[in-house]
């Protein structure tokens, strides 16, 4: 057992007072998808000093990361994800409890893997549309409290940012797929999702057919992923 210490929460405990620290420190928080969103929403947890987190991505660090990833550097590349991040957030909280996953979610795997611990929080940050809504699908029949992000791709309007439920948005090819998948899967439930109501440039959109379960490549810029992660992390951290 390790004597934990918390001294390097001081300034979260000052704002938020003990008890909550104390809820955060408690909590296990699945973040499935570790890109340029997903990424900053696990690590703003990390911080937040939420005790447990499971982390899940298949992918390696590619060069095309680096514009805008938290785990991509130079030094990095070729490296899976999930394996960066964990080094990174142990090297935050050397207490914190981490399962790390580095592996593609197909269908079959998302029942055993939201079996596998009883999670406080899901955060999908997801940008394929078949896993993306398989997870929301399985998490919302278990009852998870879920919060979903949405496109960030050719957008750089942080101030456009928003949360809102999934069928009030507007804007965002992402949450057209998603809801129209939903609906074809019989769910018509609330969901909480972070998006913007920026409309898409449409020159910064590269139909493609050579990545995995992708009709297309987005342009993006450093800081609006990151903004979208930090969303995230506000509602999960603002409901624990």
């Amino acid at each position: 057992m390790r004597n934990e210490d918390f001294s390097w929460q001081q300034r979260t405990a000052l704002l938020l007072g003990d008890e909550k620290m104390e809820r955060l420190r408690a909590a296990h928080v699945l973040v499935v998808g570790l890109g340029g969103v997903g990424a900053y929403a696990a690590e703003m947890l990390c911080r937040a000093g939420v005790g447990h987190l499971t982390i899940v991505d298949a992918d390696t660090v590619q060069p095309t990361n680096l514009n805008r990833q938290l785990p991509a550097l130079h030094s990095t590349l070729g490296r899976p994800k999930a394996e960066v991040l964990a080094e990174r957030f142990r090297d935050i909280n050397p207490d914190v409890q981490l399962t790390v996953v580095s592996a593609f979610l197909k269908d079959e795997a998302i029942p055993q893997l939201l079996d596998a611990a009883s999670y406080d929080f899901v955060v999908d940050a997801i940008d394929t549309l078949a896993p993306k809504c398989h997870l929301i699908a399985e998490a919302m029949k278990r009852r998870l409290h879920i919060v979903s992000s949405m496109g960030a791709g050719a957008k750089s309007d942080i101030t456009q940012v928003r949360f809102a439920d999934l069928w009030d948005t507007y804007h965002c090819g992402l949450s057209k797929a998603v809801r129209k998948r939903l609906q074809k899967m019989g769910i018509r439930r609330k969901l909480p999702v972070v998006f913007s109501t920026e409309q898409a440039d449409p020159k910064a959109v590269l139909l493609t057919d050579d990545e995995l379960n992708k009709k297309s490549t987005c342009g993006t810029v450093s800081y609006m992923p990151a903004v979208f992660g930090c969303y995230l992390a506000e509602y999960v951290i603002k409901r624990l």
